[in-house]
């Protein structure tokens, strides 16, 4: 995209003509000093790979594979990053490399009437920052308790010699997560007290992130030579060590035993693309802020698959680590139920008694108690079925994997502190480092965009610090984790498959894909093949449309919820949303999306009062 300067810019942008382009004009080559750059591309990939690899690819990827298909949804996973999720990724990555912007300037060169795509990218970026930091500030917390033996979280406390019943009627991990470190309310209208240790593990989060942006990427790369590999070494470390628990082939082949049938289903579909963008990072900007700072020739090609390509690699890695230790966690439950249920055995006089060895319930074989389980379920009234499936399933997702399942695990293996700290410091690196990039969406197009911002870098970053710091104390609340829930499911998803709707329309249609690659030849030097027009202009568009139907319609179908938690039953509840809190969801929602309206509008008057050239030519002749 070969372009012309924008008057308040303080780098490359272009003034497109009304159309949607700009003039074929080479930039002033005294620009090109003014933009920031890697000093390698090994800092570059480590960035891109340290956005794109966060915290979903270790416990959202592995429950959505498990929960929809196994190894079906690998191949479809596969299939939806090769003809959407690269095609796009390689947009963005072209994009800002070439535009050499952020995402503010990038969209009002690329098309002028939708320059607001920029603002709602930063908007979004902003909302998820201040959530994904809370979580940080979690690990932190967790990360603070792993250096004590026992951990706190493999017993439940006694007053005197009466156990905490609300413990006892749970679990030990599962009190530790809600009362201990959230002591959280029985639902989102009670809002309690502020947290002071979240708070101030908040604090120390949101610190750590500006001292590693107080420099720009000169700084935070530096941070990222760290926050971007250890989690592979931790990830390694935890897989050969899990590989040699009992349970850990059970495991993995319940995680990818296929379930074609799965494909049937639309909300498979959904969730695979959902999850493939998201993956990514698409429509964050980070893409785009990031690859500004290369060479002009950088093969942003090859970026975009090796990648692509290492993102997914890192979700399978993480998978089975987190399967083959929740096999262990679950037959470690089966034979404890089995166990139970056998010790019930001895005290009664069944009619059809199992023939296994009732005085030695290690040797019997969980399959085995099963089988005859099911076969005399209708004659045992006390004794229950221990199903292996079922307790794989439980506490799999989201913060409930990390804080409640995976704890619970790591209580069972020898030197359990060890594992816990390794758990939390990887957790806490893969949320820096994606961190970074999302801060980066937000600061690069606003330099970008406002010479004064760029002429301040430090104080901005500081500012934009702070500012999240404040807001943040909203999910420090007793109810705060139930505003995290809020902000991660409705925040982002719907705003950010919009952004690139119309990223996709601008590039495809508006300012042309033919153009775009001849763009991207005149940068590379060779022209990518004519089949990413194709996709770009119906493929990917029509994909993006379809999942912003499906998640609209799924929106509006089913009441939004959120999980609570009971502290008199001391158990997990599903609470429908009260109406104030759907009238926050829909302001987040609008709000993220309003730069986009309010820039067209803006353009379009600008537009009207721009007086043509015609009447420019007549005043000249009048006033002559």
């Amino acid at each position: 995209m070969e372009k012309q300067p924008l008057p308040d810019d303080g780098d490359k942008t272009g003034a497109p003509d009304p159309d949607g382009g700009g003039d074929a004009v080479q930039p002033a080559a005294s620009e090109a000093p003014s933009r920031a750059g890697w000093n390698s591309k090994v800092e570059y990939f480590l960035a891109q790979v340290g956005f794109s690899v966060g915290l979903g690819n270790v416990w959202r990827f592995p429950y959505l594979c498990h929960q929809n298909g196994g190894g079906a949804f690998l191949l479809l996973y596969v299939l939806l990053m090769l003809v959407v999720g690269i095609p796009l990724f390689f947009l963005e990555l072209a994009a800002g490399q070439d535009i050499r912007q952020g995402s503010i300037g990038v969209w009002k060169y690329i098309s002028p009437r939708l320059a607001g795509i920029g603002y709602s990218s930063c908007v979004v970026c902003f909302f998820v920052a201040l959530y994904y930091n809370v979580i940080l500030a979690w690990s932190l917390f967790y990360l603070g308790n792993s250096f004590q033996y026992p951990l706190p979280w493999q017993r439940c406390p006694k007053h005197g010699n009466v156990t905490e019943k609300e413990c006892e009627a749970s679990s030990p991990t599962s009190f530790f997560w809600y009362r201990r470190a959230l002591n959280i309310t029985d639902s989102i209208d009670q809002v309690g007290s502020f947290n002071p240790y979240i708070v101030g593990c908040l604090l120390a989060a949101w610190t750590i992130v500006c001292l590693g942006m107080f420099k720009g990427i000169k700084s935070s790369v530096k941070v990222m030579y760290f926050s971007s590999i250890f989690p592979y070494v931790v990830l390694v470390c935890f897989l050969i060590r899990s590989l040699k628990l009992d349970g850990a082939a059970e495991g993995i082949a319940h995680m990818f035993y296929p379930k074609l049938s799965t494909w049937a289903d639309i909300q498979v579909w959904r969730q695979a693309a959902t999850q493939v963008f998201f993956a990514l990072g698409l429509g964050f900007g980070s893409i785009i802020a990031y690859s500004s700072y290369n060479p002009k020739n950088n093969n942003c090609h090859r970026d975009a698959f090796t990648v692509s390509s290492i993102n997914f690699l890192t979700s399978l890695l993480a998978t089975l680590v987190v399967f083959a230790v929740l096999g262990f966690r679950a037959k470690k439950r089966v034979m404890t139920c089995v166990a139970r249920n056998l010790k019930q055995l001895q005290w009664q006089h069944h009619a059809d008694m199992p023939t296994f060895n009732l005085s030695d319930p290690d040797s019997v074989d969980w399959r085995a108690y099963s089988s005859w389980f099911n076969q005399h379920k209708e004659t045992l009234a006390n004794l229950t079925d221990c199903d292996l499936e079922k307790e794989m399933q439980t506490g799999v997702e989201g913060t409930g994997l990390a804080f409640i399942a995976f704890t619970e695990a790591m209580t069972q293996l020898p030197g359990s502190p060890f594992w816990s700290a390794l758990f939390f410091l990887m957790l806490l690196n893969l949320g820096l480092s994606t961190m970074f990039g999302t801060m980066e969406g937000i600061l690069a197009p606003l330099r970008d965009r406002f010479a004064s911002l760029a002429r301040n870098k430090t104080k901005l970053t500081v500012a934009s610090c702070v500012v999240g710091f404040l807001i943040g104390l909203l999910f420090t609340q007793r109810c705060g984790n139930y505003f995290v829930t809020m902000f991660d499911d409705y925040s982002a998803t719907l705003p950010l498959i919009i952004v690139v709707v119309f990223e996709t329309f601008s590039v495809s249609w508006l300012y042309g894909a033919d153009r775009f690659l001849d763009d991207i030849q005149a940068m590379l030097g060779w022209r990518p093949s004519v089949v990413y027009k194709y996709l770009w202009k119906y493929v990917c568009l029509l994909a993006m449309l379809g999942l912003l139907g499906a998640t609209t319609v799924r929106m509006f179908m089913e009441t939004p919820k959120y999980m609570s938690w009971n502290q008199e039953t001391a158990s997990e509840v599903r609470l429908p949303y009260p109406g104030w809190a759907l009238a926050v969801l829909a302001l987040l929602i609008v709000f993220a999306m309003l730069p986009v309206p309010v820039g067209f509008i803006y353009s379009v008057l600008q537009d009207r009062r721009r007086p043509t050239s015609r009447h420019t030519e007549a005043v000249l002749q009048i006033s002559v």
